[in-house]
């Protein structure tokens, strides 16, 4: 059972624990850490605006005085779990988020996909974002 809006972070277990019980784990430890990195960061970039700069293929012009959607101070992900996507080669990052939009509304139980490909940079196998369609 989640835990009512605006628990707070006394909530966030219960998310957890919910979203891997729904979703069981199909991806090896070492994958998921890295692909759960990833996606807090990446949509930590989007909602604040930090960090956009690593993702200029995700960000494209980022760099041209964007306003961000949500305060840095009252940001957090709630609960996140990266599985397989059906297709091979693919994995998405499951995210619940709460934070304070620039009108000063505060919300929780956001949720967010986010979608990876997996590829090779110098012969190590990497997880790379891909842009919203």
């Amino acid at each position: 059972m989640l835990p009512p809006k605006g628990e707070g972070t006394a909530g966030d277990q219960a998310i957890q624990k919910g979203l891997e019980a729904v979703w069981p784990t199909d991806l090896s430890v070492s994958d998921e850490r890295q692909l759960l990195a990833a996606g807090r960061a990446l949509l930590r970039a989007d909602a604040t605006g930090v960090g956009r700069g690593k993702w200029p293929e995700v960000f494209p012009g980022s760099g041209q005085g964007l306003t961000p959607a949500f305060s840095t101070a009252r940001f957090r992900v709630q609960a996140a779990i990266a599985r397989r996507d059906h297709r091979p080669g693919r994995a998405v990052v499951h995210l619940v988020w709460a934070g304070t939009d620039r009108g000063g509304t505060y919300a929780d139980g956001r949720i967010t996909d986010l979608y990876f490909t997996r590829t090779s940079q110098e012969g190590l196998p990497v997880w790379v974002p891909q842009p919203r369609t």
